[in-house]
């Protein structure tokens, strides 16, 4: 392609995802030309020190500690923000926008706090911006919510988002270990952070939801919407009553579309562990790996597999979106920017319904079951499945409901624990994904 002019491009970041980018551009420079149309030109590479042993080598001379500098560049084309975090991102995605430039970022801490900034920036400027790679690494779900599914009507996105907790539950389900002797089994793997607080607490994939929803629903959703529970209160006991019940448990993401208080729409976004049953396709998502299940009223039930993390994963991700904002560079064209037209509003989590699985210690005596029934019928949860295990001391009973507010089972719950039969609840999780 001698005599077309390259496109040059900026990368911020060159931690395990920006080295395996810098790689992947260096690479494959040949097929990447061939795919966009014109040479793909690495010119710099954004970091904070300069004497740091890297994963790949990168030449001196694309090295800087300016990152504004670089993205304002005047022959800078294309921006790759893959540093994380709100500051400095959000100041040099910004600035790269005003300059010209298009941005793919795999920030999504940023895009679930303020995306409709970096949107509004975006439009502003003519420029694209793109993030695949914000959400399950190299899974491709982003962008058939945005695009494919465009001219369809999506009810309901249920997905695994973080192999850290996917990994953790998975060895707890398989071993019947407890969580800390797991968390320390993945730390030692490399799949959790020394700090796994942003995992197993839930905060990343309550990021992740929020921007799953916000694309599903055509609606804005923050991060601050979500309602978000970790993990790190699920027990071994948990684990294996969910198998008695042939269930498992995992870490979802849930966005669906749901009847108001008011009768019109509203958008329920939601994280926190769940039962589903085995027979379930997200069941069978072993170890660190991601999986989205989508519903739509058209395209029917779809499901999205793979790495969901990881250097490379991720790059492959970020490079997709630069071969497409480069061939939009070339055609003086725009991709897709933010829909965000219905501004439906967002459910607080106690409207929202779902089922409860209760395990109680209880009084072995008669009039136990009576009892435990009518606290759930005073507050409206109809009782799908009830059974006593043990006896004596030991007696637990296990109740599982019918679809209710979380308002009314929490309130239930409440209720339970206030009763001089019950002396302990023992176990409360959502049970999600099967039919009642």
């Amino acid at each position: 392609m001698d005599g077309v002019k390259p496109l040059k491009v900026a990368v911020l970041g060159c931690g395990s995802v920006g080295s395996q980018v810098v790689r992947l551009l260096r690479e494959q420079a040949g097929d990447l030309t061939a795919r966009v149309g014109a040479p793909v030109e690495l010119v710099g590479v954004a970091v904070r020190r300069l004497e740091v042993t890297r994963e790949v080598e990168v030449p001196e001379h694309l090295l800087t500690t300016d990152a504004h500098a670089l993205v304002t560049r005047e022959d800078v084309d294309l921006v790759v923000e893959v540093i994380g975090g709100i500051e400095p991102a959000r100041g040099l995605i910004l600035a790269a926008l005003e300059s010209g430039a298009s941005v793919v970022t795999a920030n999504k801490a940023l895009l679930a706090e303020d995306g409709p900034t970096l949107f509004e920036a975006a439009a502003k400027a003519g420029r694209d911006l793109y993030y695949e790679a914000a959400v399950a690494g190299a899974i491709p779900i982003l962008r058939p919510l945005r695009e494919s599914l465009a001219g369809d009507r999506v009810t309901r996105v249920l997905g695994i988002v973080n192999g850290t907790t996917n990994f953790i539950l998975d060895k707890m389900d398989t071993t019947g270990a407890g969580f800390s002797e797991s968390l320390t089994e993945a730390q030692d793997l490399g799949y959790a952070e020394a700090d796994p607080t942003a995992d197993v607490e839930g905060f990343d994939a309550a990021a992740k939801a929020a921007i799953l929803a916000s694309l599903a629903f055509h609606t804005r959703v923050t991060a601050s919407d979500v309602h978000r529970e970790g993990i790190t209160e699920v027990s071994a006991a948990d684990v294996a009553s969910a198998a008695d019940m042939g269930c498992v448990v995992k870490l979802l993401a849930i966005c669906e579309l749901r009847e108001g208080p008011d009768g019109e729409e509203a958008v329920s976004a939601r994280v926190h562990p769940a039962m589903i049953p085995a027979s379930h396709p997200l069941a069978s998502v072993r170890e660190a790996y991601n999986a989205v299940f989508v519903e739509s009223e058209a395209a029917g039930q779809l499901m999205f597999y793979g790495p969901g993390a990881g250097g490379a994963p991720t790059a492959s991700a970020v490079l997709g979106d630069l071969v497409t904002i480069a061939r939009n560079r070339l055609a003086g064209a725009r991709g897709a920017g933010e829909s965000a037209y219905t501004q439906r509003p967002v459910l607080p989590m106690g409207e929202t319904r779902t089922r409860y699985h209760v395990a109680a210690a209880v009084d072995d005596k008669a009039g136990v079951l009576a009892a435990v029934a009518q606290a759930f019928a005073e507050h409206g949860v109809s009782i799908q499945t009830v059974r006593q295990e043990g006896r004596g001391d030991d007696a637990t009973l296990v109740v599982v409901s019918h679809e209710a507010s979380d308002a009314q089972l929490a309130a239930t719950v409440t209720h339970l624990q206030g009763m001089d039969i019950v002396r302990e609840v023992t176990s409360v999780m959502r049970v999600e994904g099967g039919h009642e």
